[in-house]
C-alpha cells in the first residue's frame, strides 16, 4: 500500500487538521505495516499558483515550451506523479472562512489537468485518477457537519469525484475553537470517524 498524505494546514504540524491526518495514517499503517508514505506539507512545500505564466506554459506544445515553462510544468507533473502512484490519499483539510485552505486549492489546481488526470468525452468528463482510497479529514472552529455552511464537503467530493476517485470517507473534528470540553469532544467524535472510515 502507498500512502500519500497532503497536509493542507497552513499551519504546517501545529495544524489540527494535520494532526487529524497523521493519526489516520499512524492507524493505517499499524493495520498495514509494510505500507509505505509520502507526505507533502503544502505549508512548507507549497504547490505552484495558477496564474497566467503558468496558463502560457500548460497550453505551450511541450516541445515549444521556454525553460521557465518547462520548469513550471514539471512541478506540477511532479505532484500528479504522486497522487497516480498513491493507492491511499489522506487529506488533511483545515476550514478557513467557510472554504479549504489556499494551499490546498492550489494543490488540486496543479493536479486537475485536461487529458492527464480527467478527459472529456462525447459522454461527459471522464475521470482518469481511479481506484483509489481517499479519507478527508477535516478540522473545524465551530460545527458545521451537515448544514449549508459546510461548503467543503460537497466541493471535496465533487473535485475528487470529478478526478475519478469516488471511494471518499471524511472525517470531522468540530467545535475546536468552541472551549475545552467542545475540542475534547470534536477530537473524539473524529476519532470514532476514523474507527468508522477503517472499519
Amino acid at each position: 500500500m502507498k500512502i500519500l498524505q497532503i497536509n493542507g494546514s497552513a499551519r504546517s504540524q501545529a495544524g489540527n487538521s494535520t494532526v487529524l491526518a497523521n493519526d489516520l495514517v499512524a492507524r493505517l499503517v499499524a493495520a498495514n505495516p509494510q505500507a509505505s508514505v509520502v507526505q507533502r506539507d503544502l505549508a512548507r512545500d507549497p504547490a505552484p499558483v495558477i496564474d497566467e505564466a503558468a496558463l502560457g506554459a500548460l497550453f505551450t506544445a511541450a516541445e515549444q515550451r521556454t525553460p521557465e515553462q518547462a520548469a513550471r510544468v514539471a512541478a506540477s507533473d511532479a505532484l500528479i506523479a504522486e497522487v497516480e502512484a498513491a493507492d491511499v490519499l489522506v487529506l488533511g483539510v483545515p476550514m478557513y472562512n467557510f472554504g479549504i485552505s489556499v494551499q490546498l486549492k492550489n494543490w488540486i489546481d496543479a493536479i486537475a489537468r485536461a487529458g492527464v488526470t480527467f478527459r472529456y468525452t462525447e459522454n461527459g468528463a471522464e475521470g482518469l485518477l481511479k481506484g483509489k482510497k481517499v479519507f478527508v479529514a477535516f478540522a473545524r472552529g465551530g460545527r458545521y457537519r451537515g448544514t449549508p455552511a459546510d461548503t467543503q464537503t460537497p466541493y471535496l467530493q465533487s473535485v475528487l469525484g470529478f478526478l475519478g476517485m469516488t471511494d471518499v470517507r471524511f472525517i470531522y473534528a468540530e467545535g475546536l475553537n468552541m472551549g475545552e470540553d467542545a475540542a475534547k469532544q470534536g477530537f473524539a467524535e473524529a476519532s470514532a470517524d476514523i474507527e468508522a472510515a477503517l472499519a
